[in-house]
């Protein structure tokens, strides 16, 4: 297996991608962030992971929401530090 050390997404499971944006987001802002069926109609970690397995774009941009969340926690958690 490749070492990808400056690769945040290495190592990490979807399930894992996944269940971090709902506990930041929740289901109905994540819905309107990644405008897909799964995120918006009845929505389940399952169904989601069976529709982003099989669809490319879509788990990019799922990836893509999981770095930018990433970037915003570090950043808020540097501004808190600079603060106290």
């Amino acid at each position: 297996m490749e070492s990808q050390p400056k690769n945040p997404l290495h190592g990490l499971r979807l399930d894992t991608i996944l269940n971090h944006l709902v506990d930041t987001y929740g289901w109905k802002e994540l819905g309107e962030r990644i405008t897909i069926k799964c995120f918006t109609h009845d929505p389940s970690i399952k169904s989601s992971l069976t529709f982003l397995r099989k669809t490319p774009w879509a788990r990019e941009r799922v990836e893509g929401l999981y770095l930018k969340s990433l970037r915003d926690a570090k950043k808020e958690q540097s501004q808190d530090e600079s603060e106290n």
